[in-house]
């Protein structure tokens, strides 16, 4: 048998209902050199009957004897795949636009350096579609970004919908599979990582549905546990920072640094995932910090950008009087923090420094 160009693994459990529209955005594609493994992890309704009803010959049905989870049937997925290009896409998403993968595959053929592909999307709801997903859009027009320029971004939030991103099977092959300690954001580890080493093409126009529902695993993982959740937006950043490191890249490493004090200092001093306090403590902070960072000076860095950080969520939440304690925590750690001093100050000048400070903000 011929090898297909592309492969697309449609991870499947308990989405039989949802299976048909996500299979047709697929099969409507204009370029057709494709195969379609429907990965079924022992799902308990119709699942199979649904897949085999489809006469397509690109699609392969492949039913697992026991559930693997999600990660490990993903991870399945690609190692049966055939295509030089690898497109994850969940049951209960699916394509928009049936000319996707023909501008997906025109950039990446022109652009050896581009290592996925990726584009903003559209959120469907109770089978409709509701409105642009904004933190998708990472831009107003199509880009072929510096993959280092795209990490920048990509480590404080992870807007690459999962459904919308086709990578070359040489990522998959040359820096990993699927990671199956980050059951809530191994996507996200996985853009950050193949950005690292390579570009990204954007795609301005939402070419993709991303449908909001009770069973979708995000929803499924943020039900079980939303302090799991928050812990794993700090380990991406240090193992991100780690990989940094091993491959010489000492300015994305200090990007890398920054973004753990950003998520530790959101864990402490907010409330995230709808939870009803903060996920993480100071004394928490200490025990992940001696786990992960050996150093003591870096450390202390990192604990400088924290308090920082918690100064900046206690302002903005109008208590000026933890803001200026961290505020004083932060310069003890690292007294040469200008921003911090600057903050500070307008701190102290009360209302006038709040006016100062949302108007340097709206600026941004």
């Amino acid at each position: 048998m011929r090898t297909p160009t592309v492969s697309f693994i449609v991870p499947c459990y308990k989405l039989a209902h949802l299976l048909p529209e996500c299979v047709e955005s697929i099969l409507s594609q204009s370029f057709g050199d494709f195969e379609l493994l429907i990965m079924d992890d022992a799902s308990p309704d119709d699942t199979e009957t649904v897949a085999r009803s489809f006469s397509d010959a690109r699609i392969k049905y492949i039913r697992n004897e026991t559930n693997l989870g999600h990660l490990r049937n993903y991870n399945k997925g690609i190692g049966l795949a055939k295509g030089r290009y690898i497109w994850l896409i969940s049951a209960d998403d699916r394509l928009r636009r049936p000319y996707i993968l023909k501008r997906y595959l025109e950039q990446l053929e022109r652009n050896p350096s581009v290592g996925y592909a990726c584009c903003s999307g559209v959120e469907l709801k109770d089978g409709r579609e509701t409105g642009l997903i904004e933190y998708s859009a990472y831009s107003d027009r199509d880009r072929i970004v510096h993959g280092h320029e795209f990490l920048k971004r990509l480590l404080r939030l992870n807007f690459v919908l999962a459904a919308s991103g086709l990578a070359r099977r040489q990522c998959y092959d040359r820096l990993g599979l699927f990671p199956l300690d980050m059951p809530w954001a191994g996507d996200w580890y996985l853009w950050c990582l193949f950005a690292m080493h390579f570009d990204v093409a954007y795609f301005a126009e939402p070419m993709v549905c991303y449908r909001q529902h009770e069973l979708s695993m995000t929803s499924s993982l943020m039900q079980k546990s939303a302090l799991a959740c928050c812990e794993e937006d700090v380990a991406i950043a240090w193992a991100i920072k780690q990989k940094a490191e091993q491959a010489g890249f000492r300015k994305l490493s200090r990007e890398c640094l920054n973004a753990v004090a950003f998520f530790y200092s959101r864990n402490i001093a907010s409330k995230r995932y709808a939870m009803s306090q903060p996920s993480s403590t100071l004394d928490q902070l200490e025990e992940s910090l001696t786990r992960h960072c050996p150093n003591a000076q870096e450390r202390r860095k990192v604990r400088a950008l924290v308090y920082s950080g918690i100064a900046s969520e206690y302002y903005w939440q109008g208590d000026s009087a933890l803001a200026e304690t961290f505020s004083r925590a932060a310069l003890k750690e690292n007294p040469l923090m200008l921003d911090v001093r600057f903050k500070k100050l307008l701190l102290s000048l009360g209302k006038p420094g709040d006016f100062v400070r949302k108007t340097l903000s709206s600026m941004r």
